[in-house]
């Protein structure tokens, strides 16, 4: 972590000062590792899949308040002409359940001089229960709870989905930026070769040892490596303006990249894929499988929930009451014959229109998220597969072509020193020289491509988030 804020600190300090004002010494190199951990702590897109994080541990919170229990008060009074009609009070505490069964509890206190005659007149207190058939196995609260669990694990698994292709991006972006990188200094490499060459070349026909044509040779040559130079600058410099679509500091601040961060040429390391079958194991787990397993357990919850509505709604509720404000309820026998209060509803569709059409839609949403599922199953095993086959056919080729290049290098080498013996001429020794060069860029070209489709593979088995 300190690591990361000292980079973070030195980005902002390559921002505020001029670039006239660097000695060669202010130089910075940004690893891929100290990259990612940037890419990971301060992207606004992985900061806003944070917050669809906490959104949904927030609405878990929410969806448990169905179970608060709830305190409540009534109170209804009229006088008119002197008379008092009514005076009505009932505080109340309900406490619902996991069981679909609502737990209440108060008292009453009613006076007056018109009191309707099924009140009970004076003071009264009362326990009792509430439930309903439809909600005495399942029910909407319990329903929006085990919901809002299973949103919890699909914004957690939407997250990594979310981190996996934002990093695949961000590590494509690096690697494209260190090759253009390399391909310009190899380029100016050949070119401070050239120069001396060219240097050589003059002194040389000055002597009268070499013919003035030659010259002109060195010189075409290095003139074309100059124009190289600049297309390569320039792909250099836009690599890293793209590269600044990743660098954000603390507080939403973008960090532009300038010419003084460069990659750390240390970050080239020798890529061992894991055996196929360990990353097809880790198929199940991709982020965006969990998050089709997460929808699928969600809508299972609505499907049971709509069987319930099959059930006739009997809506039974049942109060012990006591005179006064005495909490002294005994269930006995005189219970069923005196001081009790029951009600029930029953409520039965004639046709279950609305249940039947409720429950093959749910069954319907099911059956295709399942099939959705598998789709994407297959399609990230595919692509596993396309990438690790990539993987190991540039690996041959990365093999067969440091023989190329190694041997180029040979005949550049030879063909230089006949040259420096005056056995050689200069167009063959350019044209040597031309075909090393494009067997280096070539060879850098494939360990990129090879970086590239590594991170490619590993964001396939989603395992970049």
């Amino acid at each position: 972590m300190t690591r990361l804020k000292n980079k973070i600190l030195l980005l902002f300090l390559l921002i505020g000062c001029s670039l006239q004002s660097y000695a060669s010494d202010s130089t910075r190199y940004l690893s891929k590792d100290e990259f990612v951990s940037i890419v990971k702590a301060y992207h606004p897109v992985v900061r806003q899949a944070d917050i669809g994080v906490e959104k949904a541990k927030s609405n878990l919170l929410k969806s448990r308040g169905v179970f608060d229990p709830v305190a409540e008060a009534d109170f209804d009074r009229k006088t008119f002409d002197g008379k008092l009609y009514y005076s009505y009070f009932n505080p109340q505490i309900t406490v619902p359940t996991w069981y679909g069964i609502d737990i209440k509890a108060g008292v009453e206190e009613i006076i007056g001089d018109r009191v309707s005659s099924e009140s009970t007149f004076g003071q009264t207190s009362y326990v009792g229960v509430k439930l309903s058939s439809n909600s005495l196995f399942f029910d909407s609260r319990r329903a929006t709870l085990q919901q809002a669990k299973l949103f919890r694990q699909q914004s957690e698994a939407e997250r990594r989905l979310i981190i996996n292709d934002v990093m695949y991006d961000a590590v494509s972006a690096y690697w494209n930026w260190v090759r253009e990188y390399r391909n310009y200094k190899i380029i100016s490499d050949v070119i401070s070769v050239n120069e001396a060459r060219l240097s050589f070349t003059r002194t040389e026909y000055e002597q009268g040892s070499r013919p003035a044509i030659d010259t002109t040779e060195a010189l075409a040559q290095l003139q074309g490596f100059y124009v190289q130079q600049e297309a390569a600058k320039l792909a250099y410099t836009n690599a890293g303006l793209s590269l600044s679509n990743y660098l954000w500091a603390d507080g939403n601040t973008p960090v532009l990249w300038n010419e003084y961060i460069l990659p750390d040429t240390n970050d080239m390391q020798e890529i061992a894929a894991p055996p196929l079958n360990n990353l097809l194991t880790l198929v199940d787990k991709h982020p965006k499988i969990e998050v089709l397993a997460s929808k699928i357990d969600i809508l299972k919850i609505d499907k049971k929930l709509k069987q319930q509505y099959f059930i006739p709604k009997v809506s039974v509720s049942a109060n012990m009451l006591s005179k006064g404000y005495n909490t002294d309820f005994t269930l006995s026998q005189s219970f069923l014959e005196n001081n009790h209060k029951l009600g029930a509803t029953l409520n039965i569709p004639l046709f279950y229109r609305d249940a039947i059409g409720g429950f093959r839609m749910a069954k319907l949403k099911v059956a295709e998220t399942e099939l959705e599922q598998t789709n994407q199953l297959l399609q990230i095993e595919n692509k596993v597969h396309s990438y690790y086959n990539e993987v190991l056919a540039i690996q041959k080729q990365i093999e067969i072509y440091t023989e190329v290049y190694k041997n180029n290098q040979k005949l550049f080498f030879g063909e230089q020193f006949r040259f420096n013996n005056g056995e050689s001429s200069l167009f063959i020794l350019n044209s040597r020289e031309n075909k090393l060069l494009e067997a280096s860029l070539k060879l850098l070209e494939l360990k990129m491509k090879l970086q590239k489709s590594y991170v490619g593979l590993l964001w396939a088995a989603g395992q970049l988030g």
